[in-house]
């Protein structure tokens, strides 16, 4: 299969009556099968070629899950244009300009809650004919269209076009674009990723050879559907193999939508969903929060049943071998009476989730693998069409990102691209069918990136001797110290993260300093809850200093004598702290659509703080500076 019109094509022939998609509608979930998947495709696919779209016209696309997004932009790809796929996430009006008219995109799709911004900035866009909205406008001018006025024009025109149509769709070939999907641009502006059909049908075909879907599975998919983890693993994989995707009911506002998440997972009940760190820990809380609610008695079952799932588990690729199997008959009995009650929450029928984003998620991967959800951490990038390794159920390996997809080719180089042996750091480099054409209109970017046929990704990372692939982290993200030596603080930051109850995020600095400072943003639920059983008041100035001393001593854990002694050099780990006001959201823009730090903006933000790290005061966490934070933080 070399096109995604012949992935799913295949699909159709194979599972007509097989349910797709499902979505809500009245208070309940409604199945929409391949076939009738199909049926609307073409009549909206014909529709845009009835207003004039021709090959390799661009489309933009803006809008939440639903069963129109696929169908829209398959439409688009059925009548041999390009689907320009926005995040629902981009509130600037500048950041939706840039890629509309960057892209030269002749009509945009959008969703009625996603229509505002369009109509913002349409009359800055020349190119822009048309707005096509797929949920009802109240007086639509000349340059609207609605969706279901489309697929009206696409029945009249498939009654006496439709040789013209297959011949249009049927002559797609792999190199055609099927996609021009923009990176987050959190250094510069944003580059515009060219994918073709064959990027997405090689890459379904790779993802494939690293885990077993069967036509039955359900996904409920909680990340956009623009996001290029989400696009490929959970839109097109289960696709290639009959099975179905819900979308996930949107409340009236963004936090009602979060809330309808464990409402919608036990309707669906599905076997398998997609996940990145910040929902996985947003999961982790809730059980623990639903645990802490049953009472003391059973969160301390609960912990030891964790640590008894621990030391069965171990690294998850030894998982019962040698002396564990004594652990075995005692898990069991937690299984039955903890551990599956969990599951039920999740629908009963979770086998796993497939996670990707983090760099260093080892403890919630444990803690997912012991309750019997194993969270198989796995990496992409967008500009190979995205997945590129993954854990799976028959191959864990925590803190790695798993073992690689087939008929990929990777190495690992250094600075002047010679490849280095196994357990040696570098950049990653990949080739493969699933490896982008290039930036649209950027050839500069392009060579920077894609030399003799190898993807450059920018990551660093090594091979084990078992063929666990680990990433150590972004290269323009190093920490330099004042003699030169580099080091990735990504590890280090995600172990703090994940691996402290009290720390919810931290970002290292390091530029040619004499050593490296951290800037903490607290848990303050969990650091209350922890003063209240030491008998000390919160936000009082006791509770102010003995928050701090409580970070202090987690960042400490990792040096000397603690319990993470070891797992990172101590000369990176942070000398100074400083406790910052406010945390990294999408709202103050220190994180970008995929809920990654945007570093630079941060370093900008809290320039003060940051000055302040680098002054003799700083090497006391109980100081001023952090002691009015915490007084912010209790306000």
């Amino acid at each position: 299969m070399k096109t995604i019109i012949e992935l799913f094509e295949t699909s159709v022939e194979k599972y007509p009556d097989n349910i797709y998609l499902w979505q809500k509608e009245n208070g309940e979930y409604k199945g929409t099968t391949y076939r009738q998947t199909r049926d609307e495709v073409l009549k909206f696919a014909a529709g845009l070629l009835a207003l004039g779209i021709k090959k390799g016209d661009r489309l933009g696309l803006v809008s939440e899950g639903r069963n129109q997004w696929i169908i829209c932009e398959l439409g688009i790809l059925y009548a041999g244009a390009i689907n320009v796929p926005l995040s629902v996430k981009l509130d600037e009006a500048a950041e939706l300009r840039f890629r509309l008219a960057h892209s030269g995109s002749r009509m945009i799709v959008v969703s009625a809650r996603q229509a505002d911004k369009i109509e913002a900035i349409r009359n800055d866009l020349p190119d822009l004919e048309k707005v096509i909205y797929l949920d009802p406008k109240e007086n639509p001018g000349e340059k609207d269209i609605q969706y279901s006025t489309i697929i009206e024009m696409g029945i009249k025109y498939l009654e006496t076009n439709r040789t013209d149509f297959e011949n249009i769709y049927k002559n797609i070939q792999p190199n055609d674009l099927a996609n021009i999907s923009y990176t987050s641009g959190t250094t510069a502006d944003p580059k515009g990723i060219m994918l073709s059909h064959l990027n997405y049908a090689a890459n379904v075909i790779q993802s494939n050879t690293l885990m077993s879907i069967t036509p039955e599975w359900r996904t409920l998919a909680l990340l956009p559907w623009d996001h290029a983890f989400a696009h490929t693993a959970c839109l097109y994989c289960l696709m290639y193999n009959g099975a179905s995707v819900a979308a996930l009911e949107l409340g009236k506002t963004p936090i009602e939508t979060l809330k309808n998440i464990p409402k919608n997972i036990k309707e669906i009940q599905p076997n398998v969903m997609m996940s990145v760190p910040a929902l996985a820990k947003n999961f982790r809380k809730g059980i623990e929060s639903n645990i802490r609610q049953k009472g003391p008695i059973v969160e301390k079952l609960f912990n030891h049943a964790l640590k008894i799932a621990y030391k069965y588990n171990g690294n998850g690729y030894d998982r019962g071998k040698g002396f564990r199997f004594v652990y075995k008959p005692l898990l069991a009995l937690y299984n039955k009476i903890l551990f599956s009650k969990i599951r039920e929450g999740f629908g009963g029928k979770l086998e796993l989730f497939i996670g990707g984003g983090a760099l260093l998620d080892t403890e919630l991967q444990r803690f997912f693998y012991a309750v019997g959800m194993p969270m198989c951490q796995g990496y992409g990038l967008s500009e190979a069409a995205p997945v590129i390794s993954s854990n799976a159920l028959h191959a864990i390996k925590f803190g790695s990102s798993g073992k690689l997809v087939k008929y990929m080719e990777l190495k690992i180089v250094d600075d002047k691209g010679v490849e280095q042996p196994t357990g040696q750091k570098g950049e990653i480099i990949v080739k493969g069918d699933n490896v982008m054409l290039g930036y649209w209109n950027n050839p500069k970017a392009s060579a920077e990136t894609l030399k003799d046929g190898w993807l450059y990704t920018g990551d660093m990372g090594y091979m084990d001797n078992e063929g666990f692939l680990y990433l150590l982290g972004r290269f323009k993200s190093l920490l330099i110290g004042n003699d030169g030596e580099k080091f990735s603080p990504e590890g280090i930051e995600e172990a703090l993260g994940d691996q402290s109850p009290y720390i919810d995020q931290c970002m290292l600095y390091n530029n040619q300093n004499p050593y490296t400072s951290g800037m903490i943003v607290p848990n303050i639920a969990a650091i209350n809850r922890e003063l209240e059983k030491r008998g000390i008041k919160a936000g009082s100035d006791e509770g102010n200093t003995e928050t701090l001393k409580i970070i202090q001593q987690e960042v400490d854990e990792y040096r000397a004598g603690g319990k993470f002694a070891g797992m990172f050099p101590e000369r990176w780990l942070p000398t100074t702290i400083v406790i910052l006001p406010e945390a990294f959201s999408e709202q103050n823009q220190l994180l970008n659509a995929s809920m990654k730090m945007v570093r630079g903006k941060v370093t900008k933000y809290f320039a003060k703080q940051l000055e302040f790290l680098y002054k003799a005061e700083a090497k006391n966490i109980v100081n001023e500076v952090n002691i009015e934070a915490m007084k912010e933080w209790n306000k």
